[in-house]
């Protein structure tokens, strides 16, 4: 999973570099300005905001508000908040945040709080589902079927196959798939990625025959569109 993490404090990346990257294996990007999380954001795909309240200030619920406005009113927002900081709770809460986190920050309950965010608010992609429709996975073996048919697939478009399946739906942008199949490397070549999908889009199937296609979305990325979308 992708997080976004809006705090200024110098000792927070440390923190939340050993519980989330290490522990639970998520990327995290941090921003230490209102302004460079929103311009970052409209670039990027995010699946978690854990924001620092009161670097926020006064704007806190707009900045949240626009963050939902461009990556989708669905995404979590776990909010920093200082211990008796019962005003700026309750007016998160009346705006949708989901979880709280008291400074200073824990480590296991940071693990615990994201964790369970994650899992409400993406019960697949954080499941062990391995079946979508006619297409099966075998993570053990790296194999992925159609109609129990094996295809053949090189690692990385297994490793991106799997990722578009679980988060079947989801627009998810260049930036964020490069960095799941390829980690951070400014190395990759910028046709890469279309390359990847375009074989991934040929070897699969993906027709309405089989229940899903992928869609490219201009200035963005792509969207592995589930049946019911269709």
């Amino acid at each position: 999973m992708r997080i976004a993490v809006l705090n200024d404090d110098p000792l927070v990346p440390g923190t939340v570099r050993g519980a989330l990257e290490h522990h639970l294996r998520h990327a995290c990007h941090f921003y230490s300005s209102v302004g460079g999380l929103l311009k970052s954001a409209r670039q990027k795909t995010f699946d978690l905001l854990i924001a620092d309240w009161h670097l926020c200030g006064a704007e806190g619920i707009e900045v949240m508000q626009r963050m939902r406005d461009v990556r989708g009113q669905h995404l979590p927002i776990l909010l920093a908040v200082r211990r008796g900081d019962e005003l700026g709770m309750v007016q998160a809460l009346r705006h949708g945040v989901v979880d709280f986190v008291v400074h200073p920050l824990r480590t296991a309950e940071l693990v615990a709080r994201t964790s369970a965010l994650l899992q409400r608010a993406y019960p697949e992609a954080m499941a062990e589902q391995l079946t979508f429709g006619p297409y099966r996975f075998d993570p053990e073996k790296r194999q992925l079927f159609l109609h129990d048919a094996p295809l053949a697939l090189k690692n990385r478009e297994y490793e991106l196959a799997l990722f578009l399946f679980r988060n079947a739906g989801r627009l998810l942008s260049r930036a964020h798939l490069r960095e799941v199949v390829w980690g951070e490397s400014d190395e990759i070549p910028s046709r890469s990625l279309d390359t990847h999908v375009s074989r991934i889009r040929t070897k699969l199937q993906l027709t309405k025959d089989n229940g899903f296609t992928i869609t490219a979305v201009y200035g963005m990325g792509y969207r592995l569109d589930p049946p019911e979308s269709q």
